[in-house]
This record gives C-alpha cells, structure tokens and sequence, in this order.
C-alpha cells in the first residue's frame, strides 16, 4: 500500500472520527442539558441514545482500521496479531446494524401509514450485516495467508538447514 493511499485514508480516518465525536458530544449534550424538550411527536431520547450507540460502534470500526493500515504499512498485516483488530471490526459492524434494526423499531410506529419504509430500513440492516459477512470472509482469507506464510517461513526453515 503506496504511502499517499495509506495518508489518504488516515486523513478520512480522521476528519469521520472528529465529525462523529462532536455530534455525538452534541448529542450528548443535548441529553444532559434537555435543551429541546420533546413535544411527543418523535422519540428524541430514544433516537439520541441510539444515536450515540451508533457512532461509538462506528469509532471502533474506524480505530481497527487504523491500526489494520498500521500494520498493513509496517508489513506486518499478515500476522495473527491482525486478527483482534478484524474481529473487533466485525463485531462493531454487527452492533451497527443492531442499532440500526434498534432504529427502525423506534420509527416504525411512525410509519403506520407507510410500512414499505419500515421494511427498507429492515432490508438496510440486514445489508450492514452483510457487511459484516464480508468481513467475514476477508478474515477467513487473511487466516488462509497467514497459514501459507507460517508454512513457508517453516520451508525455508528446513530449507536453510538442509543448504
């Protein structure tokens, strides 16, 4: 991975981290403060705590990537050490798209009239976990690398001996 690719995602990295920590400080702030009363029509509290959830799982996603393309630029991706980081993101991935079925579940109510847009926020987060199956995958792929290079660097082992 190329040094400009790796400062270019850094840089998204952490314009979404510091867009993400302050409205969640607002909305924080907003729940402490109760600077805007609900009239009834929406649940305000249930949507900012939800809110607030969702973006902590989005931060720790972000965080384990930060540190996949750490060590991604160290050579040292291909570790097991790179598979905490991958399991945390899936597991952030999952806990997204429950708080996103947590989403729909509190507008749905409000959707009586129109339940099509229930059932695609559903379909939403049936997609995020997708998302997360993914990843799956692409862990199952880094376990099949890391294999292959533990047993190569065996072969050169036995290669080094044997010269």
């Amino acid at each position: 991975m190329g040094k400009l690719a790796v400062r270019a995602l850094r840089a998204v990295l952490a314009v979404v981290l510091a867009g993400t920590a302050f409205v969640q400080a607002g909305m924080v702030w907003a729940l402490v403060s109760g600077s805007d009363p609900e009239d009834g029509s929406v649940p305000l509290t249930a949507l900012r705590v939800i809110t607030i959830l969702g973006m902590m799982s989005a931060q720790v996603a972000l965080v384990c990537v930060w540190r996949l393309v750490a060590m991604v630029r160290r050579g040292t991706v291909f570790s097991h050490a790179a598979f905490r980081y991958v399991d945390i993101l899936i597991g952030a991935i999952v806990a997204a798209s429950l708080v996103w079925f947590a989403v729909t579940i509190v507008n749905a109510p409000g959707q009586r009239d129109d339940p099509g847009v229930s059932v695609i926020m559903a379909g939403i987060g049936v997609a995020i976990l997708g998302v997360a199956l993914m990843v799956l995958v692409l862990r199952m792929l880094l376990a099949q690398a890391v294999a292959r290079d533990v047993e190569a660097a065996r072969m050169q082992a036995e290669l080094d001996e044997v010269i």
